[in-house]
């Protein structure tokens, strides 16, 4: 009797080859399953993720479901919102099912969900200390290959004047920054105290000797315009250095 038991769970693991399996269209699906369906009866915060970016592309492939499909994607992602979002286009439409419409789309949610929490973050915070400084810009910098400096302009309260300005990209391992370009926006914005981000996408937030001299340089060009150099951060993803805590400015 046992033995028998076990062979009818495996042929319904492995069907027989005159019996092939059909895959249910999401049509078919109890209504409550189905993912549009399924948000406006109980609303967003009972949707999976997988579920949420299945609506966004609206289909799958002759082979499987939007769920399904974004059910692997996701897979391959860790289930890591995050690491979607550091996709590129072309990495997304190496999936059977995704095309350059349905990838931008993905992408485009990303970046929205990183702009509420630069929102979010605007209104929480105040800027006068790098670990705020750190997570207003995280978002920013957290997914980039290449360096990048930004400068965060600010009036004698620490009240930020307008968004951060990027004002260099760089490679891998090094971004020129030109300390006119900074004054430049400091001055027609009429900033009082200036704060220079920049990124480490190795992962290690600690400062090169040429990050020491540019350091050196846009606190001697700022102090002769009177403009406060507050902190130079070097931002990577979960940890932060910074020169004035350091006590290194």
């Amino acid at each position: 009797m046992k033995e028998h038991t076990q062979q009818w769970v495996l042929k319904e693991i492995h069907p027989a080859k005159d019996e092939p399996t059909r895959k249910m269209s999401i049509n078919q699906w109890e209504a409550d399953d189905r993912p549009r369906e399924k948000m406006l009866r109980k609303g967003a915060s009972a949707m999976s993720n997988t579920e949420l970016l299945a609506i966004l592309i609206g289909s799958g492939s002759a082979q499987e479901s939007a769920v399904d499909l974004m059910r692997r994607i996701m897979y391959d992602c860790g289930d890591s919102l995050k690491i979607l979002g550091q996709k590129s286009a072309e990495e997304l439409m190496d999936y059977n099912g995704i095309g350059e419409a349905k990838a931008i789309t993905l992408l485009a949610a990303c970046e929205l969900g990183k702009r509420r929490q630069e929102e979010d973050a605007r209104e929480r915070l105040t800027l006068s200390d790098p670990e705020s400084i750190y997570r207003f810009m995280l978002t920013k910098l957290q997914d980039l290959k290449t360096e990048e400096a930004w400068i965060l302009l600010m009036n004698n309260k620490y009240t930020l004047i307008g968004n951060p300005i990027r004002v260099s990209q760089g490679g891998m391992t090094e971004t020129a920054v030109d300390i006119r370009i900074i004054a430049k926006h400091a001055i027609l914005n009429s900033a009082t105290i200036v704060v220079l981000i920049h990124n480490h996408p190795s992962g290690n937030p600690n400062p090169s000797r040429e990050d020491d001299r540019l350091t050196k340089h846009v606190k001697e060009g700022l102090n002769t315009l009177r403009l406060h150099f507050a902190d130079h951060i070097i931002i990577s993803d979960g940890k932060f250095y910074s020169y004035n805590q350091e006590g290194r400015l």
